[in-house]
C-alpha cells in the first residue's frame, strides 16, 4: 500500500516552495525512509534536518506557515474500522 505526505503553503494552497525542493513530500515508495524498531515511520518537518534522520525530513521555511496532507492509496481495513489513524504532528523537544 502506498502513502505520501506533502506540505502546502496556506496562502497559495500549492506545494510549499523550499530551497531544497519544489516538491516537499515523502512517500513509502520512492524514498528510502528510516523505520523505527517497532515498525513506525517517524517524519520530521523543519528548516534543518535532525542529525541522522535526513531521509525522513521535509524542509520548511522559517517564519512561513504550512499544512500537511496525508494521502493514502488502497488503505487497509484498520483505516476503515478506526483501529489505526496517523499520529498528530507534534513539536520535537
Amino acid at each position: 500500500r502506498l502513502w505520501s505526505i506533502a506540505i502546502y503553503d496556506p496562502q497559495t494552497r500549492s506545494l510549499l516552495q523550499t530551497p531544497r525542493s519544489a516538491t516537499p513530500s515523502l512517500s513509502n515508495r520512492g524514498n528510502a525512509l528510516l523505520v523505527d524498531q517497532e515498525g513506525s515511520t517517524r517524519l520530521h518537518f523543519g528548516p534543518e534536518p535532525p542529525a541522522g534522520r535526513e531521509a525522513n525530513w521535509i524542509q520548511t521555511v522559517p517564519g512561513k506557515g504550512w499544512f500537511a496532507i496525508l494521502h493514502l492509496y488502497e488503505p487497509l481495513k484498520p483505516w476503515f474500522d478506526g483501529t489505526w489513524d496517523p499520529s498528530e504532528i507534534t513539536r520535537a523537544r
